[in-house]
């Protein structure tokens, strides 16, 4: 089975900016290339922060306020000096993945540190592309049919070499139902890992019978409180 990867769904042709970008020059390249933020670079290319349009937001309200009115904390808060340029109003550093990586490797990423966005990287860590979150669900744009036919064939045909119509599979709106008979429940088990692996499938409704069960079930935990020494 080949799964798709940051390089499958990544942008390439990436508009980034030097450390000496002003907030100006950053505030044009998200309007005239319709993007929310922007990877800062240095002089070798390797991203060393990111601009989004919250950063330069939270920049502007933490200006003070002639009336008097409260604003936000932000970076002149920290230094004293209104940041004019990308290298103090970036939020760095960049947070990277590589383009080899599988779209459930940058999900995770991206859920772990809170951000939308990873900047993506070649081998000596220069700017490759960048992965979004609406990327990675491109992968649920996979037809029903699509889904079916590596289940049926790659999964259950070259990878398991299960007799053909062992296991039926039906997918509606990315969700895998499967039914048939197996010997092993282990056997089981394994065909519906490996469809839940199937890029695009939302979920996987499990009705296959099996003859034995091979799985060991899971010791129970003693209800007893252990004995204080």
């Amino acid at each position: 089975m080949q799964h798709r990867t940051v390089r499958d769904v990544m942008t390439h042709q990436v508009v980034s900016a030097g450390a000496d970008c002003s907030f100006k020059e950053l505030v044009g390249m998200l309007a005239e290339n319709d993007i929310s933020a922007v990877p800062v670079v240095d002089d070798q290319q390797r991203p060393v922060g990111v601009v989004s349009e919250g950063d330069l937001l939270r920049n502007q309200a933490s200006r003070p306020d002639p009336l008097g009115h409260g604003q936000l904390a932000g970076p002149s808060d920290r230094t004293g000096v209104q940041p004019e340029t990308a290298v103090g109003l970036m939020t760095g550093p960049a947070l990277t993945a590589r383009p080899e990586w599988s779209v459930v490797e940058a999900a995770r990423a991206m859920e772990r540190d809170g951000v939308k966005r990873l900047v993506v990287v070649d081998e000596i860590g220069r700017l490759a592309g960048i992965v979004s979150r609406g990327d990675l669900l491109r992968v649920f744009l996979r037809t029903d049919r699509f889904i079916r036919e590596e289940i049926v064939g790659d999964v259950l045909g070259r990878t398991l070499q299960i007799a053909e119509g062992a296991v039926q599979v039906q997918v509606l709106e990315g969700v895998v139902t499967l039914r048939g008979t197996l010997g092993l429940r282990s056997l089981g088990l394994l065909v519906v890992r490996l469809a839940e692996g199937v890029d695009g499938v939302v979920n996987v409704h499990d009705l296959m019978v099996s003859g034995v069960d091979d799985v060991p079930a899971l010791p129970e935990h003693s209800a007893a409180v252990p004995a204080t020494p």
